[in-house]
């Protein structure tokens, strides 16, 4: 196991699943674990002793932030950087699926405010703490979704078309890796990568915020998923791991590189995402 004493982690969406099996891991592996949550502070406060409880590492905390909102990754940021010198990793995990269109508090299409535009304003706004830290890791988790996703530039929120849930959804876990290519060319030449992944079919509480026929969907899916330590699996290889040092903009699954699919690898829709995402969260 690699050793990951003296390093500075965070990790979104830690209250559950993979995210919360990655900040154990990350913790049994020696690193200050910072974990961002959006749920209640009780939540918080026991997922945090707990795993300090069972890693034995007292350097765990919860900084909460509801990521769907601008102005609280925003306030997240300012306290990370008031609090920490730099920061090794950030693992981007936070995600969930709306099978109904709803919005923020900033009136985006929540998909696309959560699943994306959070990764890419705190990925933004914690850059100077990144490049203090001797080789930052940043690590996009995807999904194999986006093999199925298109960017429609001229209706990101599905204002104009009739919404679709999993349409919503495979339209920014493609944004995930294309923000993470981007990202990598930016910092070219510069010690930080930038990678993505598919963590696998998780069995987590993902989608069980929604009602109905689609939260029962979510549980019959739920018994032929693999378990999040698996799910873990591939965040923690490129938290951890000494043999990907220095390898940045890959899709990774199962702790290998994979192509992504065509379409995220079109440098000029690269380019325009990355314009239309800093317009979104006011860059």
């Amino acid at each position: 196991m690699s050793n990951l004493q003296g390093k500075i982690c965070v990790v979104t969406g830690a209250t559950a699943g993979i995210g919360r099996m990655s900040a154990h891991r990350l913790a049994e592996m020696g690193a200050t674990v910072i974990i961002v949550v959006s749920r209640n502070p009780r939540k918080c406060d026991e997922v945090v002793e707990a795993i300090r409880q069972q890693t034995g590492n007292p350097a765990v905390e919860a900084m909460p932030a509801d990521l769907s909102s601008l102005q609280q990754i925003r306030a997240l940021a300012r306290r990370f950087l008031d609090t920490y010198p730099r920061l090794d990793v950030l693992l981007n995990n936070a995600g969930a699926i709306f099978t109904s269109r709803q919005v923020s508090v900033d009136g985006i299409e929540m998909t696309w405010a959560l699943n994306h535009l959070s990764y890419f304003l705190l990925t933004h706004l914690l850059m100077d703490a990144l490049k203090a830290a001797p080789a930052a890791r940043v690590i996009n988790v995807s999904s194999d979704a986006h093999l199925m996703g298109t960017i429609a530039f001229d209706d990101v929120q599905f204002e104009r078309r009739r919404y679709s849930g999993f349409g919503a959804y495979s339209q920014s876990k493609l944004a995930n890796v294309m923000h993470a290519y981007a990202l990598a060319r930016r910092l070219e030449g510069t010690p930080i990568t930038v990678n993505a992944l598919h963590p696998g079919a998780v069995a987590t509480d993902f989608g069980k915020n929604n009602s109905g026929v689609w939260g029962k969907l979510f549980k019959l899916f739920g018994r032929f998923t693999i378990s999040p330590e698996e799910g873990a699996q591939t965040s923690v290889y490129l938290a951890s791991a000494p043999e990907v040092a220095g390898i940045t903009g890959k899709y990774f699954y199962r702790c290998k590189p994979k192509p992504s699919s065509r379409a995220s690898y079109d440098v000029q829709a690269q380019e325009k995402l990355w314009r239309l995402s800093a317009e979104m969260v006011g860059l």
